[in-house]
């Protein structure tokens, strides 16, 4: 999908880009498959702001994605359009299926209109595909992968995103995350084949603060312009830097920027085989 450039009409549309959208196929989602979406404010039922920077946008429609794809086991079916979908990263396909039911599905990349798709627990290797892990064969890119057998996939389904199967251990699969993390699975999850579509998605540049607006976003203010009372990065004369001992805070007083945050003792910390901070090191 290429990146498309404007006329520089204006500052803001000299470095704008957009994706090309030239191969979606429909401009309106699937009436049964679609209905409305809540506006995300990040307020409370008091109107209090609870989350900050959010508010307004475009209205949008919620798409019912198939994540599981399980109880469709054997059952073929065609791609009848690839379609753009605002609440995710990701170009989504709907399927019809051969018992006459429509679904939408996370689009791969490759997947044209017309190819034909099955999901079962051994089933040809084919892009868009979906079957268990351990009838994969090794080496091979995946996504939509599932953590907890009949769940459905749960991680790499962002826009490019790909993971790899690096083999079989025992009854646990060794993935490969795309941030370098390489983790065990169960070997009899399923996983789609292939990697997310529309892989250019974070190289289109906004280009000006109403685009954001659009997307409802609202504006953001670093805590060393505001006051002392409103920021433990505030007060001071000018624009003075965080200036503080024990690093950056959050509005809160918690440490930030660069503070890990995981947990050390995570439940899922065993199934990691190398975690992705190793990954960096070796840079």
């Amino acid at each position: 999908m290429p990146i498309k450039k404007v006329k520089p009409t204006s500052p803001a549309r000299r470095k704008m880009t957009f994706l090309d959208t030239s191969h979606l196929t429909k401009k309106r989602p699937e009436k049964s498959l679609s209905w409305g979406k809540k506006r995300i404010s990040g307020r409370n039922s008091a109107g209090s702001i609870m989350v900050r920077h959010r508010g307004g946008g475009h209205k949008r429609l919620l798409r019912d994605i198939d994540f599981k794809r399980t109880d469709k086991d054997g059952i073929p079916g065609k791609v009848a359009a690839l379609e753009y979908d605002p609440n995710r990263s990701a170009s989504i396909a709907l399927i019809y299926y051969v018992d006459g039911e429509k679904r939408y599905i996370i689009a791969p990349e490759g997947l044209k209109v017309g190819d034909q798709i099955v999901c079962s627990q051994r089933t040809k290797v084919k892009t868009g595909n979906r079957m268990q892990l351990k009838y994969i064969p090794s080496g091979y890119k995946i996504y939509n992968i599932e953590l907890r057998l009949g769940k459905g996939g749960q991680i790499v389904r962002s826009a490019g995103a790909g993971a790899t199967l690096m083999g079989i251990d025992g009854d646990f699969a060794l993935v490969q995350l795309p941030s370098g993390e390489v983790r065990k699975v169960r070997c009899n999850c399923y996983a789609s084949i292939g990697t997310v579509s529309n892989s250019e998605h974070s190289l289109v540049r906004i280009g000006k603060a109403g685009r954001m607006r659009w997307l409802g976003r609202r504006p953001q203010v670093l805590g060393k312009s505001m006051n002392a009372g409103d920021h433990p990065h505030g007060g001071g004369e000018g624009h003075c830097p965080v200036g503080m001992k024990k690093g950056p805070k959050t509005p809160w007083g918690k440490k930030a920027l660069g503070v890990k945050t995981r947990k050390v003792n995570k439940y899922s910390n065993k199934l990691i085989v190398r975690h992705r901070s190793l990954k960096k090191r070796k840079r």
